[in-house]
């Protein structure tokens, strides 16, 4: 019997190597794949680790140049979110087109059954076939939240190898195989695009527009160089002194103003409950289950799961939290859970 053939994506960091290194003690037959989805950044020295460990592995390795794909599916999307003024998440939507997407593409051509990422995120098959998606065990370094928008035909043919072991651990099996990455810090930075600070980042694709800052109660308190640069709950970067620090509580795109409040505790920057658009459903089903039942939510990265229940009503998702929710941004996803499995997701698109 042929062993499984599996498409492993390599950023050529330690985690995705690792994935490498049990997929191949696992008896799989493991090829390692670099994407390049953005020429202006330095992406050649982390090629060249996914390279050298692949050569170490002794394991097949192929590079797919995604520039065209990624321009199109999340980048222009990212520019267009921040200018409407919303707050867009490109790591969730570089895993659904890019990782799962294109690269999957390029595993069936090759042959492949499945595609592996080093993800922190674990899946479950039932006997009928269905996977479900489950938190990383690492509690500190789960992803589930970034793969919120895959389907089930996306997941039937996902695997997380590290999904099942915490980041020490990683460390711990890279350095005992020698892995030339094994001591690479972790990376930082929008997916595939590299280490980059996302205001400079944005200013160098979006043009300034200077606008004011007023308060929330219609004062005039400052000017800004264009409210795509900022976000909700945001407080540095506003260049304005004296006293308590103001935070931003909304963006007004229409008008190209910033709103902001005084204090961290501002009742302005506080929602009680979302309202979310183009809804996901991991599992057929699930959400019908749950709908006003006691889960659990989280509306960014790393965030602690939430306490909420939520209702769909006219294809809209709408969150109601157990505690109020600090900061929470239009564009972002919430992702719902059942304890530790991902049943859903939407794009929020209004809190109060």
């Amino acid at each position: 019997m042929n062993k499984p053939k599996v498409l492993l994506g390599m950023s050529g960091g330690v985690d995705s190597s690792v994935a490498a290194v049990l997929l191949v003690e696992q008896g799989y037959e493991v090829a390692g794949a670099f994407m390049k989805n953005w020429d202006d950044c330095d992406w050649r020295a982390d090629k060249r680790d996914a390279m050298r460990v692949a050569a170490q592995l002794g394991i097949d390795f192929f590079e797919f140049d995604f520039e065209a794909e990624y321009r199109a599916n999340v980048y222009e999307y990212m520019i267009e979110e921040y200018v409407a003024g919303r707050t867009p998440n490109p790591d969730v939507l570089c895993n659904k087109y890019m990782k799962f997407g294109f690269l999957m593409r390029e595993a069936e051509k090759l042959g492949c059954d499945f595609v592996a990422t080093g993800h922190y995120a674990r899946s479950k098959t039932d006997a009928d076939g269905t996977v479900h998606l489950l938190a990383g065990d690492d509690k500190n370094k789960d992803q589930s939240y970034f793969l919120c928008r895959l389907s089930q035909d996306q997941l039937k043919k996902v695997m997380f190898p590290i999904g099942e072991i915490e980041k020490p651990e990683v460390r711990r099996i890279a350095t005992k195989h020698n892995l030339v990455v094994a001591d690479k810090k972790d990376s930082q930075g929008i997916c595939f695009v590299g280490k980059v600070d996302m205001v400079d980042f944005l200013k160098e694709r979006i043009p300034e527009q200077e606008g004011e800052i007023i308060t929330t109660d219609g004062e005039v308190i400052g000017k800004h160089k264009g409210h795509a640069y900022y976000t909700i709950g945001q407080r540095q970067g506003l260049g304005i002194g004296g006293g308590t620090p103001y935070f931003i509580v909304e963006r007004d795109a229409k008008n190209n103003r910033l709103i902001v409040a005084r204090g961290d505790e501002d009742d302005r920057l506080f929602a009680s409950e979302l309202t979310a658009v183009e809804i996901t459903e991991t599992v057929l089903g699930n959400l019908k289950k749950y709908s006003g039942q006691k889960i659990s939510c989280r509306i960014r990265y790393r965030q602690p799961l939430q306490d909420c229940t939520y209702k769909i009503e006219s294809n809209k998702l709408t969150v109601k939290f157990a505690e109020k929710q600090r900061a929470v941004a239009p564009g972002q996803f919430v992702a719902l859970y059942v304890e530790n499995e991902l049943i859903g997701s939407a794009i929020i698109e209004k809190a109060e």
